[in-house]
């Protein structure tokens, strides 16, 4: 049985008719993404238990803790780059079919390879676009604790009321992610 009082982990459990407990505290704590680590032994048993929070709260407050503005500046820069991570697997694989197609190696493959192809563009793109819209949802959140600090600085005001461009982005990413498909589709099978 698992029960938390505070920031103290306890599991009781019973072995060869004997009750026993294990009790932890937190090794670390991190603030993003929020990483509790429970280090608990006792004469048979040695455990270690990570627990990750992945609620998101619309505040700049985690867990008692306050983010501040520098905090969430470098929050904004991770998740930008996040999102440009994500594009380089399906841009390489684009690459890839446009070599291939610009020489005509489709026109002799067979229909195997090529639905494999269109296959594998898919999966990518697939898990490319899930992934940045995961990002840039956690991002929007961002955005309304930016606008709770007060006294910002003028790039957090700037970064606050860009709201309205990362919906627009969103939108774009899926629909460019169709129109791409469409032509790699195109492109393989002619």
């Amino acid at each position: 049985m698992f029960r938390q009082k505070g920031q103290q982990l306890e599991i009781s459990y019973e072995r060869r008719r004997k009750l026993g407990a294990l009790r932890a505290h937190p090794e670390s704590t991190l603030s993003l993404p929020r990483v509790f680590r429970f280090n608990a032994q006792n004469s048979e048993v040695r455990l270690t238990i990570s627990l990750v929070a992945l609620a998101i709260q619309p505040s700049n407050s985690i867990g008692g803790e306050t983010m501040d503005e520098k905090g969430l500046l470098e929050l904004w820069n991770t998740k930008r780059s996040q999102v440009i991570n994500a594009q380089i697997a399906p841009t390489l694989m684009l690459v890839g079919v446009f070599v291939l197609a610009a020489y005509g190696k489709f026109e002799t493959a067979t229909d195997a390879a090529k639905y494999l192809t269109i296959g594998v563009a898919a999966a990518t793109g697939i898990l490319a676009i899930i992934s940045q819209y995961a990002t840039i949802r956690e991002a929007e959140v961002l955005l309304v604790d930016l606008k709770r600090i007060e006294k910002p600085s003028e790039l957090s005001k700037k970064i606050a009321d860009s709201r309205g461009l990362l919906s627009l982005s969103a939108i774009a990413m899926v629909g460019l992610g169709l129109v791409v498909f469409a032509l790699v589709v195109w492109a393989v099978l002619g």
